[in-house]
């Protein structure tokens, strides 16, 4: 699989999520595992939904899709980048203007899926 399929599917996924749009899961293979600050890893995509369920922390996000940093090695694609956005309790972030909105996602793609993700951020948008 070339690297800038790759590309295009963390940036896909990226986007999707930005959006709010559930699609974003079709391109997790079932056994995916799924990290995000202070909620853990979940293992297969059921436990993502449950995951993303529970926690409404974000009334929208979004990326910099532009200034995004690709390091890519094999399977493994490393993304450092910027995002803005509002929480779920209206405190507005950007990054460069507030102290979250740095982030390094950590993905494993094989066969056209996003078969691990790891998110690597300061969880705490509100302080």
């Amino acid at each position: 699989m070339p690297d800038v399929q790759r590309k295009s599917i963390v940036l896909q996924y990226v986007k999707l999520a930005d959006q709010g749009n559930p699609a974003f899961l079709e391109l997790f293979a079932e056994d995916i595992q799924f990290y995000f600050p202070k909620m853990g890893i979940a293992n297969g995509i059921e436990d993502i939904k449950k995951l993303v369920e529970g926690d409404p922390s974000f009334k929208s996000i979004t990326h910099d899709y532009a200034y995004f940093n690709y390091k890519i090695q094999g399977d493994t694609i490393v993304v450092e980048g910027t995002s803005s956005g509002v929480t779920s309790n209206g405190k507005e972030w950007r990054a460069g203007v507030t102290q979250t909105g740095r982030f390094c996602n950590v993905f494993e793609i094989r066969d056209f899926k996003i078969q691990r993700l790891f998110i690597y951020l300061d969880p705490d948008y509100e302080n």
